[in-house]
Formats: structure tokens, C-alpha cells, sequence
């Protein structure tokens, strides 16, 4: 064991690698369904509406999973709660590939997107534990790059499986790496004294309950508004109405906690908030070109797949596809 110890204090970047390579799969997994949709309705006969709940369901567990992740790897133990991630995210992958029915698979990318939430935060936090200070940039420059790169290229490596395999392969690509992965945390990531695990007794509930809702509600409404018509449809209005409602309520609440399961006062460090507000901006960009382009050329120029996957962030650069969109107009 100590012969491992030595291997990880000498060799951080093992470390960065074992976690990166598991956060880049969940990662990608946010936008390498987008371009299979239509694929994943025919062979399942479901309708082009009720296939969107495949990017729905997971986005909403992701969401929710997101924040709770300090506190669920506090319970559990770092590595352990890593480990738990990465084997949940590569069963529910397994399972989203056999899946029979659309609400089967619907259910699994639910579970998936609940597993995989936790990460991509655990990962930053392993790696800051891994480097020494003056690393730190260089460390988290290099798993930036990963992290962009794992939801731009999803869209193409998903519509090249979909076109020349089956869609299944889209998940069933995460068992391999999953288990490669697990082999790697297992062996080269150790947790620190305060990183062990930590039972507590005093749960937020409340602020888990105001949480869970306000933010599931939420993402519900950003997905689904535009198919609903917006503030037209009730639907929609009772779920804007409980995520405004349920989220200040969490706000109020958090912040009078002494335990709170998630620890607000970190927005007053300047660092802190403007690197959450750059981050929203630029995922804000990211996710709605990778997501809707690859639907719009698809359902109205009817692209394939894979043509469909790269326009999603290469078509105004690249004369090919340029061509190609002037030829579907025209």
C-alpha cells in the first residue's frame, strides 16, 4: 500500500487522469443523445415530443445531483462517493442500452443523470487535494480542456455511432471506459483525513426537500417551455410558480442553517461568484448550440446524424458544411 501512497504523491497527474478520463464520459454524455433522438423514437415507437424527456430526465437528475454532491461525498467518504459515481453512471449506462421501452430508458437516464451529477465537482475537488498550489493552474488549465471538449464533441461521436451501429452504442461505449476508470480511482486516488468518511446526524432535509423540488421544477420549464408554449400552457405556469416558490424558500432556509447542505455564504467570495456567473454564461452557449442546432437541421434539412452532430459547432468554419447546408436549402 505504501508502494501506491508513493505512486500518487509523486504522480499527481495519474490522479488527474484517472478522474478526468470518468468525468469526461459524464461529460459527454450531455450531448451525445441530442443527434440519436429521432433514431431512438423509431426504434422504441415513441413520438418526437415524448423523446425529448431522454435529454429531460437526465438533465433534471444532473441538476439536482450537482449541489448535493459535497454533501453526499461527506457521508460517504470522497473516494468512495466517487467510486459509487462512476460504477452507478456505468450500470445505468448498461441498462439506457437494453432498454425496451421509452419510459424504461427515460427511468435509467433519470438514475443516470443522478449518479454522473456527482462527478465533475468531486473530480475538481480530488485534483486541488492532488497538486501542490503552484500546480493548480496548470492542473485544472489541462482537465479545462477535457471538460470543454467532452460536450462539443458529443454530438458528433453520438450521431457517427447512431449512423454506422445503433444508437445503444452510445451508452454501452461507457461500460469499458467506466471500468477502466473504477480500476484507475481505485488504485491511484487517496482520500485525505478530511476527506474520509463522516457520518452526521444533523441532515438538512428540509433544505434537500426545497432544493430537489425548486431545481427539478425548474429545469422541467427550461426544457419543456418552448414545446408547451411557454406561460400559455398551466402546466408550465404551476411548475415556474412551485420553482420560484421552492428555490427562495431554499435560499431563506440555507442561509440561517449552521449545517446547511449547501453552504451559500461562498458566493460572497468574489473568486467564487464571478467564476459561477462566467460558468453560467459560457454553458449557457455551449448547451443550447449543441442541443438545438443538431434537432433543427435534422427535423428541417434532414441531415443525418453525424452531419447533424458536427453542425452542432463547426458549420460556419468548415466549407463541407457549408456546402452541404446551401445544397439542403436549396
Amino acid at each position: 500500500m505504501s508502494g501506491l501512497n508513493s505512486r500518487q504523491e509523486y504522480s499527481p497527474f495519474l490522479v488527474s487522469i484517472a478522474v478526468s478520463l470518468a468525468a469526461f464520459m459524464e461529460l459527454l454524455d450531455t450531448t451525445i443523445a441530442n443527434v440519436a433522438l429521432a433514431h431512438i423514437a423509431g426504434t422504441l415507437g415513441a413520438g418526437a415530443e415524448e423523446s425529448t424527456w431522454v435529454l429531460t430526465s437526465y438533465l433534471v437528475s444532473n441538476g439536482i445531483a450537482l449541489p448535493l454532491s459535497g454533501w453526499l461525498a461527506t457521508i460517504m467518504g470522497r473516494k468512495n462517493f466517487f467510486i459509487f459515481c462512476i460504477l452507478g453512471f456505468t450500470f445505468t449506462s448498461f441498462m439506457c442500452g437494453i432498454s425496451t421501452t421509452m419510459p424504461m430508458l427515460i427511468v435509467f437516464r433519470l438514475l443516470q443523470g443522478l449518479t454522473g451529477g456527482g462527478m465533475q465537482p468531486t473530480q475538481q475537488a480530488i485534483i486541488k487535494d492532488s497538486f501542490p498550489p503552484e500546480k493548480l493552474g496548470i492542473a485544472f488549465a489541462i482537465t479545462g480542456v477535457t471538460m470543454m471538449a467532452a460536450p462539443i464533441l458529443g454530438p458528433s461521436i453520438g450521431g457517427y455511432i447512431t449512423d454506422n451501429f445503433s444508437w445503444r452504442w452510445i451508452y454501452f461505449m461507457n461500460i469499458p471506459i467506466g471500468i477502466l476508470a473504477t480500476v484507475l480511482v481505485k488504485y491511484f486516488v487517496q482520500d485525505t483525513s478530511k476527506c474520509e468518511k463522516n457520518l452526521r446526524n444533523d441532515v438538512d432535509y428540509i433544505g434537500l426537500s426545497l432544493i430537489v423540488i425548486g431545481l427539478g421544477s425548474l429545469q422541467i420549464v427550461l426544457d419543456k417551455g418552448q414545446q408547451e408554449d411557454w406561460f400559455s400552457s398551466p402546466y408550465i405556469q404551476i411548475l415556474s410558480v412551485i420553482a420560484i416558490i421552492s428555490l427562495l424558500l431554499a435560499i431563506l432556509w440555507l442561509l440561517k442553517q449552521k449545517n446547511p447542505i449547501v453552504d451559500l455564504n461562498l458566493f460572497k467570495i468574489p473568486s467564487f461568484g464571478l467564476s459561477c456567473i462566467m460558468l453560467f454564461f459560457l454553458g449557457f452557449t455551449m448547451y443550447s448550440s449543441t442541443t438545438l442546432l443538431p434537432m433543427l437541421v435534422q427535423e428541417n434539412y434532414g441531415y443525418t446524424a453525424t452531419l447533424s452532430g458536427l453542425m452542432s459547432y463547426a458549420w460556419r468554419n468548415c466549407p463541407f458544411l457549408s456546402n452541404a447546408h446551401s445544397r439542403k436549402i436549396s
